[in-house]
């Protein structure tokens, strides 16, 4: 705990939440720490590196310096899809990017046939996290929400590759999808049919543990069982357990039993000084980094784990 408090080397960003998730301190405590990420550190730092036109790297998903086809390492991090779902993630307040959100909205447009940022693009992994970003800063996302509901495949979940004739769920697509529904429903209470999917979606992952084949029962790709941050779009098993927290925590209901195996994955991955590791991050052009590398002791994935079995334990013990 001291680790991920340390004045000197964590963050705003990490602070707060530990604040609020692990210490149980009041509302006036953490609030004053969380307002700090918008004038210190990572959120900071990101928000002074925004373009005029609202924007980061001058486009929606890709930098516009960006070469398709061309031989850069990875896909990069830098354009304004990735820096809004950073920023949610570190917890800016909303209202420190209000007119920001809507000049967002008027001048950046989707690689994918120039649509309005807003408006949403066309693969549902993308999507889901767009609605996750607009519904936390303010966005009315209901017309993609609706999208999203209406693109759920037959096993409850989404695929990106939908479009390219899949018809099986995707653990990355719907993971994606799951946050931004779930954040949508605690910014406006949701639809029916909104909530009917985040159901339907977590009910495809629970039914497979998380990361377990149904057909087989072997793991599904084994990279889901590392510890990665930032997520960007890929799955893990912390980034599902921590979504199905939110998910009890906003709704009052306990854990499901199903995510036992993933917990004691969790558990187990713990060092002998308390914290966990990194185990990699998506390769690919990104402002900077904040944590160590891999092998390394994270901040963020710590601070994961262990509110997720705080949530766990905690439940238990009632």
């Amino acid at each position: 705990m001291n680790w991920l408090m340390d004045a000197t080397e964590s963050d705003p960003a990490i602070r707060w939440q530990v604040m609020r998730d692990l210490r149980d301190a009041p509302d006036s405590e953490w609030e004053p720490e969380r307002a700090r990420v918008a004038t210190e550190g990572w959120g900071a730092c990101l928000l002074a590196l925004a373009d005029e036109a609202g924007g980061w790297a001058g486009g929606a998903h890709f930098p516009a310096d960006y070469v398709w086809g061309g031989d850069e390492e990875g896909q990069p991090w830098t354009a304004t899809s990735h820096v809004l779902a950073l920023l949610r993630e570190f917890g800016l307040p909303p209202a420190a990017l209000a007119g920001q959100v809507d000049l967002i909205g008027r001048t950046v447009h989707w690689e994918y046939a120039d649509e309005p940022y807003w408006e949403g693009e066309v693969e549902p992994c993308i999507n889901g996290a767009l609605v996750a970003n607009g519904a936390y800063f303010g966005v009315d996302m209901s017309p993609v929400v609706e999208r999203l509901v209406g693109e759920r495949l037959e096993d409850g979940g989404w695929n990106c590759e939908a479009e390219n004739g899949s018809v099986r769920s995707s653990f990355d697509t719907t993971i994606n999808v799951l946050e931004g529904l779930l954040e949508f429903e605690r910014a406006t209470g949701g639809t029916a049919a909104s909530r009917e999917a985040r159901r339907t979606g977590e009910e495809y992952l629970l039914q497979r543990h998380l990361f377990r084949r149904l057909s087989t029962g072997e793991p599904a790709d084994h990279r889901y069982l590392y510890l990665l941050h930032p997520n960007r779009w890929h799955y893990d098993v912390l980034r599902a357990l921590d979504h199905f927290r939110a998910a009890a925590v906003l709704a009052g209901t306990p854990p499901d039993p199903r995510l036992a195996e993933a917990i004691e994955h969790v558990r187990s991955r713990r060092r002998e000084d308390g914290r966990w590791p990194l185990d990699w991050n998506p390769v690919g052009r990104a402002w900077f980094d904040v944590d160590d590398g891999a092998d390394q002791p994270s901040r963020w994935i710590t601070l994961r784990a262990l509110r997720v079995l705080r949530w766990w334990e905690d439940a238990a013990a009632r």
